[in-house]
């Protein structure tokens, strides 16, 4: 065990396990009874131990991966502060009086940022509806019923019943945490009931609408904009992705895009092949040597960040004031499939963590399904046939 002042930067970087031992200790100076404990594989758990009526106890903090330092010199005084109340002297008994807001504020949050694309949209929905409703309470206070009736009041205001749910579901995967880091005994928002209300918008364009908007795409002077939409419906890559693409991610002797896996949404590496119509759309964008990004705003050098309001001008010059640069992926998808192509190579080309995600596009393929089906209608007109022309022979 040995003693000394702990620092962030120390903790980052300077403990480590000496070899040939399985774990290690470093108790801090600053305060008693704090200590991290290093493994050989490299893991820094905070422990706090204090000793009560002639027995020592010890309390599990959470890893260094979970709470700062600030935090497990906070935790470990307010479990020793908790004491001399009669309260029980456990990290989880301390941890759970504070609020949720402070919760969410000082662990979840700080914990999702790196973790989590949408972590904006979790402080959004926070912020704005389940802080009022009950940011105030105590994190173990909080009851299932308030849960549910926030999920009622969400509904109520005339939203939606998705946004409903992503309250619930926010309000369970931050409790979730709660509770795997000890500083809940249970989640109460476990067994709250989802609305599981289908609401996705799936706008597909009929070849006379997919015509006036690829006639657009083509003549529109604006033609970054316009290059960026004709290259999500030639790859049915997300916007996101197509505004990060680089040009060493581009590998034409193979036809191939690789996505890094900082961009992609399953934060996986990701190939996208590229048709013709794609590198078409490479070819003449004149970035190539001039840019890290293929799409470039020439006005400021840099590649494109909100393209939307250019967008909703060129959709409704194509006569489609409801088309989503989203609904772009939908309709390569769509393609893909009412060309019978089957929807694990659907799922492989979007690049979907989960086959349930393609399933969607299952509905399209009417016509393949259509031809399938009269596979066997022909069998059927053929073993008819053979039947009658087997009963003709038999009666001459």
């Amino acid at each position: 065990m040995t003693t000394l002042l702990l620092t962030p930067e120390l903790i980052e970087s300077g403990l480590e396990c000496p070899p040939g031992k399985s774990k290690i200790e470093f108790c801090d100076t600053k305060t008693t009874g704090l200590r991290v404990e290093v493994t050989a594989t490299g893991k820094k758990i905070y422990f706090f131990s204090q000793k009560l009526s002639g027995r020592r106890t010890h309390h599990r903090l959470g890893s260094t991966d979970e709470i700062t330092l600030d935090k497990a010199r906070a935790t470990a005084l307010a479990i020793r502060a908790r004491v001399p109340s009669g309260q029980p002297p456990t990290a989880q008994g301390a941890r759970s009086a504070i609020t949720v807001d402070t919760f969410f504020v000082e662990y979840y949050l700080p914990f999702i940022k790196p973790r989590k694309r949408s972590w904006k949209r979790d402080e959004e929905l926070y912020r704005l509806r389940i802080r009022p409703a009950f940011g105030h309470k105590r994190l173990d206070d909080l009851t299932r019923q308030e849960i549910q009736a926030l999920q009622a009041a969400v509904l109520a205001e005339g939203l939606a019943p998705a946004t409903a749910d992503h309250h619930v579901k926010l309000i369970r995967q931050a409790l979730n945490l709660a509770v795997d880091w000890d500083m809940l005994g249970k989640n109460p928002a476990t067994g709250v009931k989802l609305f599981r209300v289908d609401n996705r918008l799936e706008n597909y364009l009929d070849e006379a609408q997919l015509g006036r908007l690829l006639h657009v795409l083509r003549t529109d002077e604006n033609r970054p904009i316009c290059n960026i939409g004709l290259f999500l419906l030639s790859t049915g890559c997300r916007l996101n992705e197509a505004l990060q693409a680089t040009w060493s991610q581009i590998d034409r002797a193979t036809r191939v895009w690789r996505i890094p896996a900082k961009n992609s949404k399953s934060r996986r590496i990701r190939s996208v092949p590229l048709n013709d119509s794609a590198l078409e759309v490479i070819a003449g964008l004149g970035t190539e040597g001039h840019f890290e990004h293929l799409f470039v705003n020439r006005r400021t050098g840099q590649p494109y960040a909100n393209i939307a309001k250019a967008w909703y001008r060129i959709r409704t010059a194509a006569g489609l004031p409801k088309l989503r640069l989203h609904d772009l992926r939908h309709q390569f998808a769509s393609m893909l499939v009412n060309a019978g192509r089957s929807l694990y190579e659907v799922q492989a080309v979007l690049g979907h963590a989960d086959s349930s995600t393609t399933q969607r596009y299952a509905h399209l393929s009417s016509k393949s399904l259509q031809d399938a089906a009269n596979s066997a209608s022909l069998a059927i007109r053929g073993a008819t046939t053979t039947t009658i022309k087997e009963n003709d022979h038999a009666h001459t």
